[in-house]
């Protein structure tokens, strides 16, 4: 399901954010969220079996990379350049710490509900959505005249000649890489190392959620700065997140330890948001953002089929830890990348 969900549209971002391009951004964002609704409400209608599932949920998570491509994208149209740190860390707060509620709702609902009815709520709010989005004012944008593969080249292209989100984005990659596996990891961590059962699961999810919460807040209260800094210090946060999650001797310090990771995905969610609004040309920003985000989507995937097996053979305290030290270096060689362009 997380290859389905992740990286099956990371192969397709290039086309993706070249589509996203052509189109007027606030007619996209409404027609995103109504097909996320139809295929949700696909899943709860139909009730498919694994294979058909896949393929739904796959189609549904296209949809959403063209949505957070298109908003990214459009935010920097909305909003004023000294707010767009400001702006994305409310966004970022809104999108991310909901998610990080999320379970705790739908653990509720389940009371009364059964999963079915839970999905049908989902279907609810993406049929809300498009309401409030239809609000927006209409954003500019010039269309491409060229071909779709041309577009989506061009859009590769620029990423690679910029040096600065170069960096960046390989280190996002890198550290991506080496440190999803804890999406893995972390359950076993608190199910085996610690025997602490499915609650002791759920806090260490939690202390990202707090962490995330804690990030955006201080991000949105803070002057601008040099953005690709603020991204890099956050892929090393949270690198030593998880290597301080791996090397902590009780499930306490482990949720201290995922906090500080939480806190360092706001740092790179703000950080890496902001550089591309202020750097990419308005005509090529949807493709950037789908570029980077699928890109790290690829290297999620990488970490998700590395990982189980690691888990295995190794354990979940030597893989966190390993994947802390190398997200560290990984975080470390682009802080050089990226400091060097600021000093040219």
């Amino acid at each position: 399901m997380l290859l389905a969900s992740d990286f099956t549209p990371s192969l397709f971002s290039p086309l993706t954010g070249a589509i996203v391009d052509r189109f007027e951004h606030r007619s996209t964002m409404v027609l995103c969220e109504v097909a996320q609704a139809l295929t949700v409400g696909t899943i709860v209608l139909l009730q498919p079996v694994a294979a058909p599932l896949f393929v739904v949920v796959a189609v549904q998570s296209q949809f959403a990379s063209a949505f957070r491509a298109a908003t990214r994208s459009a935010v920097a149209d909305l909003v004023d350049d000294d707010d767009l740190e400001a702006a994305n860390a409310l966004i970022g707060a809104g999108t991310h710490g909901l998610e990080a509620l999320g379970p705790l709702l739908a653990a509720v609902l389940l009371q009364f509900m059964t999963p079915r009815g839970v999905l049908g709520v989902d279907v609810l709010t993406f049929a809300v959505s498009p309401l409030l989005l239809a609000g927006l004012p209409r954003i500019r944008h010039t269309p491409s005249t060229d071909g779709i593969v041309a577009d989506a080249k061009a859009g590769l292209a620029w990423m690679w000649r910029h040096r600065t989100v170069r960096a960046v984005a390989l280190g996002f990659f890198a550290v991506a890489a080496f440190t999803a596996v804890d999406d893995v990891a972390l359950a076993f961590l608190g199910r085996t190392t610690f025997d602490s059962g499915d609650s002791g699961v759920s806090l260490l999810y939690a202390g990202v959620g707090v962490g995330l919460l804690i990030g955006f807040v201080a991000l949105g209260r803070r002057p601008p700065g040099r953005v690709a800094s603020i991204a890099v210090m956050g892929l090393a946060l949270c690198s030593v997140g998880n290597l301080f999650t791996g090397l902590a001797p009780v499930l306490l310090l482990a949720f201290v330890a995922q906090t500080v990771r939480g806190v360092g995905a706001s740092l790179v969610e703000v950080g890496t948001t902001t550089l591309i609004q202020r750097t990419a040309p308005p005509e090529l920003r949807a493709r950037v953002f789908a570029n980077l985000f699928g890109g790290v989507g690829i290297a999620a995937a990488i970490s998700y089929v590395a990982g189980g097996a690691l888990v295995d053979a190794l354990s979940p305290r030597t893989v966190l830890i390993a994947a802390g030290i190398g997200g560290l270096v990984s975080s470390m060689i682009a802080f050089t990348a990226a400091r060097e362009t600021d000093e040219e």
